[in-house]
């Protein structure tokens, strides 16, 4: 890595002068640029262990100054090994103050630099997986190295993440392992290659697939620091070691390799620290790609140093008030030694507690754990809200509550009305159709965490009136029988009156009104006897929904009257009087009943200022009025009449026919219009 470490007391030009040297003598490391060679040397067996790490090199996070802050590796658990226990655990996970930074470097060390002492320096681990955030955990200096336990439990199926990702100015060297049968995985990672013990330190496992032969396998170094620092080399799976090109300070080198089907099968990558190197710990970055894209090798598999156990191992349940984990809870630790619960969206704290250890709770979602094995558990409950639908039948201006009306909630049916305990959220209602109504979309209903929601369905009611007149045409002031029926295919009872109103001139002495329930299997029938005096329409109204039928019936013609009355000489005339009803009358005014009234007077003689008494008919709600008169007959006579009261006169009329004609505005029925005339001269 860059040229920052107070274990490099000499000047920067001193040490490339040193390596121009170096390399007039080191022909061996000029071979190495350029293509990867194959040597004649004999394949090399399995590492011995190197300052008690079992050959296996440490991983490094750097702060700063390097291609990446943050160290990615990837754990795949598939069906089969889904909640096994993972063991992920790490050793030396703090940057250790004894390690370098002190001037301290001896037994156990293991490659810590902080080049700044009085700047803070922290790395947090973090798992992440498809339902996020598995277990975070921050680490500040320390003065000691010991295992300690990231994840001891199992998982869900999936892929996740483990980031290592370090903030300040310096390097921490850490390890990782997990549990058999999962693996750590990268495609680009920084290790730290430590001492001149010239052991060959295992770097990593890239393992060869058939599927890859004839692809590009490309592997690079990263600021080895040039050929006097280290080597490096890949072997293949027949036992040929090839060197790989050694990087200079800052820079990268490649080599790439054609697949063949040799080639298939395990590649360990080395490195080794030369006794010429000028560094008690070099961070150097390995990385792997196939046609250009990343493939990943396996890292980790550190052993034990020195026997030593796991240390701070903590364990930590985060439950449903059954006892059950609850899916996709996870947690955090601070640098603080503070657990966190990390519960799905809605669920609510309940409780925390210390099963095992030492610790203080401070909160259902906080606990102090001290140093040491600890087992703790969360408990949470799931949040917990319910909708109630009930359903009304709008019925005019009532609503009317209803029992028993299926709807879809969630992709099951219920029958409101009915409370169903659910997760808060928003959930679509679907209702049912009840026959003979028409249902208004219903709301979603909206539930909130110890709240009940509520949503109404609002079924619309058709209903359907009818109303006959039988006999519908019939003599002046006959009985006919009107009946009204109002139905509806609903099958609920529905409170309704049926009313029946009558026109002037129609009338009963039954009652016209009917209270009932209505409903698709009881109907409401109402029949009434009524007296029908003229022509005109009955209504029937059901209550409360206005829905409205009317009937009509057609009076006959009333009948007329004939005067006759003898003059001088034997002569007679004769006067016939007949009224026929007229429906509505009053032009562009206010409808009026009435009669047209026709008076045929026949003469066999001269007769002058002939007088017809026509009397009005009495006993109308509203003064009886006769509109203008309208005279036809022979041309000779004089046709021009006069009104004098209720007596028509005509000047003169010769033998022959002659009509007289008016309307007569009245509300009187046809059996009382029509009155008798008298003839006078």
């Amino acid at each position: 890595m860059p040229d920052q470490t107070p274990a490099r007391p000499r000047s920067h030009a001193v040490r490339r002068a040193a390596f121009l040297t170096l390399t007039l003598t080191l022909a061996a490391a000029r071979a190495q640029t350029g293509a990867p060679v194959v040597p004649t040397s004999a394949p090399v067996t399995a590492p011995g262990s190197a300052q008690s790490t079992g050959g296996i090199l440490p991983l490094v996070s750097v702060g700063q100054r390097w291609t990446s802050n943050t160290e990615t590796y990837q754990i795949r658990v598939d069906g089969q090994n889904a909640g096994r226990p993972i063991g992920l655990e790490v050793y030396s996970p703090a940057l250790n103050l004894m390690d370098y930074a002190d001037g301290r470097r001896g037994a156990g060390y293991f490659g810590d630099e902080l080049y700044k002492k009085n700047e803070p320096f922290e790395t947090v681990f973090t798992l992440t997986g498809p339902s996020g955030t598995v277990i975070e955990r921050h680490y500040l200096a320390s003065r000691e190295h010991a295992w300690e336990s990231l994840l001891s439990g199992g998982l869900p199926a999936g892929t996740y993440t483990l980031t290592v990702r370090s903030s300040g100015d310096g390097k921490n060297s850490f390890a990782l392992r997990v549990a058999s049968p999962f693996a750590l995985e990268t495609s680009d990672f920084s290790v730290n290659a430590r001492d001149s013990t010239q052991q060959d330190l295992l770097a990593a496992r890239l393992r060869v697939p058939a599927a890859w032969v004839g692809k590009t396998l490309a592997v690079s170094n990263y600021d080895v620091d040039g050929p006097q620092e280290a080597l490096t080399w890949v072997v293949q799976p027949d036992g040929t070691r090839v060197n790989l090109t050694t990087s200079n300070d800052g820079q990268k080198a490649t080599n790439t390799f054609v697949v063949t089907q040799a080639m298939v099968g395990e590649w360990p990558v080395y490195i080794r620290v030369l006794p010429t190197t000028r560094q008690y710990s070099n961070a150097v970055q390995f990385s792997f790609r196939l046609d250009n894209q990343p493939v990943t090798a396996l890292v980790g598999g550190f052993a034990d140093p020195g026997g030593q156990k796991v240390a701070n191992q903590l364990i930590v349940d985060v439950v449903d008030p059954q006892g059950q984990p609850i899916p996709g809870a996870t947690y955090s630790v601070g640098s603080d030694n503070v657990v966190r619960p990390r519960l799905p969206q809605g669920w609510v704290p309940v409780s925390a507690n210390v099963l095992e250890g030492q610790g203080t709770v401070t909160s259902p979602t906080e606990l102090r754990v001290a140093p040491g094995n600890a087992r703790l558990r969360f408990v949470a409950r799931p949040p917990q809200g319910a909708l109630t639908v009930d359903a009304v039948a709008v019925y005019g201006d009532t609503r009317i509550p209803l029992t028993n009306v299926p709807f879809d909630l969630g992709g099951r049916t219920y029958a409101a009305p009915v409370t169903v305990p659910l997760a808060p959220g928003s959930y679509p209602v679907a209702p049912g159709s009840i026959p003979g109504a028409t249902v208004t979309p219903a709301q979603s209903g909206i539930v909130t965490d110890g709240a009940t929601g509520h949503v109404t369905l609002e079924y619309n009611v058709r209903t359907e009136v009818t109303l006959t007149t039988s006999p519908d045409v019939l003599d002046a002031c006959d009985a006919s029988q009107l009946t009204a029926q109002a139905k509806t295919d609903f099958p609920y009872r529905l409170p309704s009156t049926l009313n029946l109103n009558l026109p002037v001139g129609w009338s009963s002495d039954y009652p016209l009104q009917l209270r009932g329930d209505l409903s698709s299997s009881t109907p409401l029938r109402l029949k009434v006897p009524v007296r029908i005096c003229r022509s005109d329409s009955a209504e029937a109204v059901l209550a409360p929904v206005g829905v409205r039928a009317t009937g009509d019936a057609s009076v006959r013609n009333p009948s007329g009257v004939n005067v006759t009355r003898s003059v001088q000489n034997g002569q007679r005339v004769h006067v016939a009087k007949t009224a026929e009803s007229v429906s509505s009358l009053g032009g562009n005014g206010p409808s009026q009943p009435g009669y047209t009234v026709t008076l045929q007077i026949v003469s066999d003689g001269n007769v002058d200022n002939l007088r017809i008494l026509d009397p009005l008919p009495t006993g109308a709600s509203a003064p009886v009025l006769r509109g203008p008169l309208s005279v036809s007959g022979p041309s000779l006579a004089s046709l021009t009449p006069t009104l004098d009261g209720d007596t028509i006169v005509l000047p003169r009329i010769l033998p022959g026919t002659y009509t007289v004609r008016y309307t007569l505005f009245t509300d009187l029925p046809a059996d009382r219009v029509v009155t008798t005339p008298e003839l006078s001269w």
